[in-house]
């Protein structure tokens, strides 16, 4: 079995890190270049950052700070926020990143996958999508959630599977900032029916919310915030925890 991914995320706005509840009353977290580096020397196997204002602002990715904070780490780092087009994604490459994360982007314009894809390879691409239970039914949202689209969460992570995503950053706005556990019923969904790493986020409150993702779910990977910026739990006593209950992780 591969081993399951422990992803801290750093959500940026003015260049601070950031985190609110189902998306609203965002407070401040943090500096955000102190963070990636402790993460990166404390577990942590990859690192996203999204400058969440980025799409409503109508402006480009903190360039320089995603330069700065490359420089801090040696993990892998996904950058996202106003990427609408391949020459935005070949700024955050050359300043760092690994990879580049899209959403709202993707929505109105699917084919930005395929050409990611066909530029850096399928690896390169994740497609990140906002989802919310609507009426029992679960959408796309977009523009920082605050926007609903008609796609089913389910139809449209097939379509961008079908189009070249290499992973998906799937988020559950019920559950995001709640800490009362991942959506579990809809991650599963998802990540049984796509061929793709699905990383979950939104709801994360404590080790056990961990084991239960990967116990009940197909899910490669554990995106959190909040419960790591503040101290509540610690990567290596996540890992620690996870290791007990057999479920396999890298190693600190």
């Amino acid at each position: 079995m591969l081993k399951k991914r422990i992803i801290p995320c750093l959500d940026i706005k003015n260049g601070r890190v950031v985190k609110g509840v189902q998306f609203e009353g965002l407070k401040d977290a943090g500096n955000p270049l102190e963070l990636a580096q402790f993460y990166s020397e404390n577990g942590a196997d990859e690192l996203v950052f999204l400058d969440i204002s980025a799409t409503l602002e109508n402006r480009k990715t903190l360039a320089d700070l995603v330069n700065q904070i490359a420089h801090k780490i040696s993990i892998p780092f996904t950058v996202g926020g106003g990427i609408n087009s391949v020459a935005d994604a070949k700024i955050m490459v050359q300043n760092g990143a690994d990879k580049v994360s899209i959403n709202s982007a993707a929505v109105k314009n699917p084919t930005l996958i395929t050409d990611l894809a066909n530029e850096f390879g399928s690896q390169f691409v994740v497609v990140a999508i906002d989802v919310k239970n609507v009426e029992n039914d679960w959408f796309v949202f977009v523009k920082g959630g605050t926007e609903k689209t008609d796609w089913k969460a389910i139809d449209w992570a097939k379509k961008v599977t079908q189009l070249g995503a290499g992973e998906i950053l799937l988020t559950s706005m019920n559950n995001d900032g709640e800490k009362k556990g991942f959506s579990l019923a809809i991650t599963d969904q998802i990540s049984k029916a796509v061929s793709i790493p699905v990383i979950a986020s939104g709801g994360a409150g404590s080790v056990e919310d961990f084991a239960k993702l990967f116990s009940k779910t197909d899910a490669s990977a554990g995106l959190a915030a909040s419960i790591f910026h503040y101290n509540e739990v610690s990567i290596s006593e996540l890992k620690t925890y996870l290791q007990t209950q057999k479920i396999p992780v890298r190693c600190l």
